[in-house]
């Protein structure tokens, strides 16, 4: 699974520097023109996206099996922010001083930000890539509420599995903006299949789980050729949906290997290492990325570019996980347990109190 980030990591990003219609204005040429053998790989680096989100779903029942609605909010929190805030500040620095492709928001907006819903009062990003966030903190709170408050089990999992993907159906049907605002119906699919494949992982196959993954793959289908169309519509080109769908079956099929326990024997410790960087690498990668093409392109030859600003990306991933992201999230992890036994003991004391 840490391998896998980083190649969706990897694969965003490749879209986003050699296959975006915005990255024109850093290669001050339309990137098909730039890299004509690359660009039909890298206008597709998007799919990236829809392994990222079934990783998610995969991870997220796994690390909050037994926890507490209060551990899954803290561990959330711990995973999310020591990485985010400052990324969303360096980022917020090299726009304005280096604007490549993008546009300098204002103080309140860039405030706002750093809140991670933005998206929900209209505001852009600081940067577009982290739109995904904005899906992944709505799963985050569907799946917390719906689940944590009763415990995990196997039958509870695969109630909210249906049940998501029903709700998910309506949704698409209803078209009411609250309906999807809360049920995702373009990205559903893929949550739940990471989900009914960590299902595998812990209790072994089940035809019940497998239909829940069939269901999903159907879905996903459909919804990675809309994705594709509104692809080549914003970068004016052309993509083929048959594509997509192979593709998306294909990390449908990666994931069902690793649920089954075919990669367990895979245990190489720069994967760990590899998947430690691929959140601080996304969050860096755009703008930055953008900025970095800008200021080298020219004198240099555009591959030599392209991996230049690919490994400084990542040697900035790694400094903003070892100097900022690792010490912070330990001491933020800290504070809110503190936080937490404070206000447990404190309520216990008022329970008491109350009973006397």
């Amino acid at each position: 699974m840490d391998g896998l980030r980083l190649v969706a990591a990897l694969s965003v990003s490749l879209f986003h520097l050699a296959g975006d219609l915005p990255a024109s204005e850093a290669w001050e040429a339309d990137p098909q023109t730039v890299f004509p053998h690359l660009f039909p790989y890298a206008s597709f680096g998007w799919l990236g996206v829809e392994l990222f989100f079934m990783i998610s779903g995969f991870v997220i029942c796994m690390s909050c099996w037994g926890r507490t609605p209060g551990q899954f909010f803290r561990s959330r929190v711990v995973r999310l922010f020591p990485a985010y805030w400052p990324a969303v500040l360096i980022t917020t620095a090299v726009v304005a001083l280096w604007p490549v492709a993008t546009h300098h928001l204002s103080i309140d907006k860039i405030i706002l930000n750093l809140t991670m819903v933005n998206k929900a009062f209209g505001v852009d990003c600081v940067d577009s890539a982290y739109w995904t966030l904005w899906y992944e903190l709505r799963f985050y709170v569907l799946f917390g509420v719906a689940m944590l408050w009763r415990g995990l089990t196997l039958h509870r999992t695969l109630l909210f599995c249906y049940g998501w993907l029903i709700a998910a159906v309506v949704a698409a049907a209803g078209k009411l903006p609250l309906l999807d605002l809360i049920f995702q119906p373009l990205y559903a699919p893929l949550f739940v299949a990471g989900i009914a494949f960590f299902l595998i992982h812990r209790f072994g196959s089940n035809l019940q789980i497998w239909g829940a993954i069939g269901f999903s793959w159907m879905l996903a289908m459909h919804n990675v050729t809309k994705r594709v169309a509104s692809a080549a519509k914003a970068n004016k080109v052309e993509l083929d949906p048959k594509i997509g769908m192979i593709v998306v079956t294909l990390f449908f099929v990666i994931l069902a290997v690793i649920a089954l326990g075919w990669t367990a024997r895979i245990q190489w410790r720069w994967l760990t290492f590899a998947g430690a960087l691929t959140y601080p690498y996304y969050l860096l990668h755009q703008s930055i990325g953008w900025s970095l093409i800008h200021g080298m392109n020219g004198p240099l030859d555009p591959w030599l570019v392209l991996v230049l600003t690919i490994g400084i990306l990542l040697v900035s991933a790694w400094l903003l996980h070892r100097l900022i992201e690792k010490p912070f999230a330990k001491v933020l992890k800290h504070r809110l347990e503190q936080a937490s036994t404070a206000m447990q003991e404190s309520a216990r004391r008022e329970s008491d109190s109350l009973s006397r």
